[in-house]
């Protein structure tokens, strides 16, 4: 599982290239060190909560958005393909039970129509 550190450096990193800025460029609109944002962009550093007040403010984002954690397309995708996957085997197990039931319709009148008093089965001429 992904700690608070690495989800942090994720979304700092996403949101920096996102606006196009370098970490010297994010640093000063920041107002820290490049070395410091880059050791949290490697997620060796935890920035307090004004640090994170100021680099929310200096990526134009609000700062519980450092922290969210999104799913990537390709799990989108993925979970998608399982989802419908999942509703067609439940059709097809449908359709399954209709033929079955039709089935066994048809072969139950088939057999009443060659049925026999006492059992006996005969062919129709």
């Amino acid at each position: 599982m992904t700690n608070v550190k690495e989800i942090l450096a994720k979304n700092l990193k996403e949101n920096r290239r996102r606006l196009g800025i370098t970490q010297p460029e994010l640093a000063e609109r920041a107002g820290m060190s490049t070395q410091y944002l880059a050791m949290i962009e490697i997620a060796r550093k935890f920035p307090t909560a004004d640090i994170l007040n100021q680099l929310a403010a200096a990526l134009e984002i609000n700062p519980h958005e450092l922290f969210s954690v999104s799913v990537s397309p390709e799990r989108v995708i993925e979970q998608l393909q399982q989802a419908i996957l999942g509703a067609i085997d439940k059709r097809l197990d449908n359709l399954d039970q209709t033929i079955e039931n039709a089935l066994e319709k048809v072969i139950e009148k088939r057999c009443a129509d060659v049925h026999l008093p006492g059992g006996n089965f005969s062919q129709k001429q």
